[in-house]
C-alpha cells in the first residue's frame, strides 16, 4: 500500500537556519499520527511541506504517492487546518461553506449541514464573532467536507479550553472514521496525542528522533532502576536513550528486547507515552548543547 507520507533525506533551510535535517519517514495509510516536539523543532515546516505550501531545500517528500500539491486533484485529497484555525473574520459560517463548495469538486454538503447542526453553529454568524472552539469546529468541518484522504492539523486545539479541546478531538476522530482517512496531528499536549493517535513522530533539533507505531514503541522501551555501577555496565549493543544518576541509584531509559533485560540486577518497568517522548527530546537537547568536536577530537 502507498505510504500516506514518505520522506527521504528531507531538509529545509531558511537563510541561516536549518529547520529540518535529513528526515526519513515512511508512514502507512489509515493511521492517526501524532507529531510532537519543542517549539522551533520544525513541525510546522514539515506539515507545510506536506501540503505543498513550501518546497524542500534537499531530499524528497511524497504525500499519498506523489509530490505535494502536484495537481488540483491531489490538493483535493488533503485537508489542512493551520495554527490558530484561521477563518475569514468578515465572512459568515454560511459564506465559508459556500466558498468551500465552490472550490472543492468533491464537497460533501450533507456532511457540513449535519456537523454544523451537531456543534450548534449559526449559519448567519460572522466567523470573527465565534469562540475559539467554534472557529476550530468550523475549520475542521471545512477540511473534512472535502472528503480528503489525509487530514493535517497544526496545533489546532492549542488555544482551546479543556472542554472545547475534548469536543474538537472527538469530532476529529469521528471524521477520520467516517471518511476512512489518515490524519496527522501536531500538538504540544501529550495527553491529546495519547488519546487519539496510534502512530508517533518525535521531532527535535530539526531531526526525526523517533517514529513508529505507539504500541510497539512502548513495548520496545523500558525504564531500568538499579545501582549506579549496574546501570553503567549495560550491554554495549543496547540503545540507551537517557540515564539519570543519584547518590543511591541510577535510572536508564533503554530500547531493547525485554528478554535481554529480564535477568539483570535492576528493576524494570514500562513507560508511558509522556516519559518516552521526554526521554528522546531530552537526548536531542543534550546532543544539541554539546560543543562541536575539535579537529583533534574528530580524528581520535
Amino acid at each position: 500500500m502507498t505510504p500516506v507520507l514518505e520522506a527521504v533525506k528531507l531538509g529545509k533551510r531558511y537563510r541561516h537556519r536549518q529547520a529540518l535535517i535529513d528526515c526519513d519517514l515512511n508512514i502507512p495509510q489509515g493511521r492517526v499520527i501524532g507529531l510532537v516536539g519543542p517549539n522551533g523543532a520544525g513541525k510546522s515546516t514539515l506539515l507545510n511541506m506536506s501540503c505543498g505550501l513550501i518546497k524542500p531545500t534537499s531530499g524528497t517528500i511524497r504525500v499519498l504517492g506523489t509530490e505535494p500539491a502536484a495537481s488540483p486533484a491531489h490538493l483535493a485529497k488533503v485537508g489542512f487546518v493551520a495554527q490558530d484555525t484561521p477563518v475569514y473574520a468578515d465572512l459568515s459560517v454560511a459564506d465559508h461553506l459556500r466558498m468551500g463548495a465552490k472550490l472543492n469538486p468533491s464537497w460533501d454538503g450533507p456532511l457540513t449541514q449535519r456537523r454544523i447542526a451537531q456543534v450548534g453553529l449559526d449559519l448567519k454568524q460572522k466567523a470573527g464573532r465565534l469562540s475559539g472552539g467554534q472557529r476550530a469546529q468550523l475549520a475542521l468541518t471545512i477540511a473534512a467536507a472535502k472528503r480528503p484522504e489525509l487530514l493535517i492539523f497544526d496545533e489546532p486545539a492549542a488555544a482551546l479550553d479543556p472542554l472545547a479541546r475534548a469536543g474538537f478531538l472527538d469530532n476529529l476522530m469521528e471524521f477520520v472514521t467516517d471518511l476512512g482517512a489518515s490524519a496527522i496531528l501536531s500538538s504540544h499536549a501529550l495527553p491529546d496525542v495519547e488519546r487519539v493517535c496510534d502512530y508517533l513522530i518525535v521531532l527535535a533539533d530539526s531531526r526525526i528522533q523517533l517514529a513508529g507505531d505507539v504500541s510497539e514503541l512502548l513495548t520496545d522501551h523500558h525504564r531500568l532502576v538499579g545501582a549506579c555501577q549496574d546501570i553503567s555496565d549495560l550491554p554495549v549493543d543496547m540503545e540507551v536513550v537517557g540515564v539519570e544518576h543519584t547518590l543511591q541509584e541510577s535510572t536508564a531509559i533503554v530500547r531493547a528486547d525485554q528478554r535481554q533485560l529480564a535477568d539483570g540486577p535492576w528493576n524494570m518497568a514500562t513507560l508511558d507515552l509522556e516519559e518516552l517522548v521526554l526521554a528522546y527530546m531530552t537526548r536531542a537537547n543534550q546532543a544539541a548543547a554539546q560543543p562541536a568536536p575539535t579537529v583533534v577530537e574528530a580524528h581520535r
